[in-house]
């Protein structure tokens, strides 16, 4: 009974799973904590706090108490309403129960603190738990990083990154892309070229997409020469170039006032299996008209309208 109410409840028939838990109990199956845990997490997951937390007092009449993954549910649920106050009263209550939060309820907090940009409460939880445990892992760090970046700090976002190593946590690919952009960002470009060397010196394996952010950051630095460089690297490296690769090399390019090798590097994305989609024609297009080439811009329009595609509002104020 309890698989099947996890089952109605991912694919989102909380209704059918409440109703296959009033017929256990009409059958005298008592459910257990579990079953009322996929329920809590469902209404929480779909933005009915206030039913799930009827749920949990329904489930304490019954004798059965809360435990963790309960509370890490309804604090979930508060977090993803920014309802952080309320998430903050669940927390503090299930301490007051005697329910110790584990790792996934203080990242859950974290999470909701940096999601409403209150980076100075997800540090308070941080620190909490880096003196006294349960100790942070790499989604705790992944979450904290990924703010920190996205709030212009990633001079602070680094030195987290080094508390973390010398922790001895083995960051994950993501937090490695989630620093790489953010230096690629906001620079010196110097050190994203440093960490995208320490990346390829960690054993992990490397697809197109940090290729792709460190080329962007040369670009927006205005080291074509640079970035020309890594993009013919890739075939060394067994990896092609995607549709995002190809825009951001074309707009650069065109940027510098060279707009015929843009367009040679256009033309040869079918030979790499990417053919030039929406935002590559319209980036194209954009450039001959920034350099005037005029005519060039009017018959790369021809044949994206024939394709299928338009012009965006950016190009559109360009023509």
């Amino acid at each position: 009974m309890s698989i099947l109410i996890n089952c109605f409840c991912q694919l989102g028939r909380i209704d059918f799973g409440f109703s296959v838990l009033g017929k256990m109990l009409k059958l005298g199956v008592e459910p257990d904590v579990v079953t009322y845990n996929t329920l809590v997490d469902a209404h929480c997951k779909e933005g009915m706090v206030s039913e799930a937390e009827d749920i949990v007092d329904a489930m304490i009449k019954r004798g059965i108490e809360p435990d963790v993954v309960t509370y890490s549910a309804l604090i979930n649920g508060h977090c993803l309403q920014n309802e952080m106050d309320k998430a903050r009263r669940v927390f503090n209550l299930m301490i007051e129960k005697g329910c110790a939060p584990d790792i996934v309820t203080y990242s859950t907090m974290i999470n909701g603190y940096c999601k409403g940009e209150r980076l100075d409460k997800a540090m308070e939880l941080f620190h909490e738990i880096s003196r006294k445990g349960p100790f942070p892992d790499t989604v705790t760090y992944n979450i904290l990083m990924q703010s920190m970046c996205q709030l212009g700090e990633v001079s602070t976002a680094c030195k987290l990154f080094r508390k973390m190593l010398a922790s001895g946590q083995i960051p994950d690919i993501a937090i490695f892309l989630i620093l790489l952009d953010g230096l690629c960002k906001t620079g010196p470009i110097g050190e994203a070229l440093k960490l995208f060397q320490a990346m390829q010196n960690s054993g992990l394996e490397l697809d197109i997409v940090p290729y792709t952010i460190l080329i962007d950051g040369f670009c927006k630095a205005g080291h074509i020469e640079v970035a020309k460089e890594l993009f013919h690297q890739l075939s060394n490296n067994g990896l092609k170039p995607n549709v995002y690769t190809y825009c951001v090399m074309i707009n650069r390019l065109c940027k510098e006032g060279l707009p015929d090798e843009a367009y040679r590097l256009f033309a040869s994305m079918g030979d790499n299996d990417c053919l030039p989609n929406s935002r590559c024609y319209n980036v194209m297009i954009r450039g001959f008209l920034r350099n005037s080439y005029t005519s060039k811009a009017r018959q790369l329009l021809l044949e994206m309208v024939g394709k299928g595609f338009s012009a965006d509002i950016i190009t559109a104020q360009y023509l």
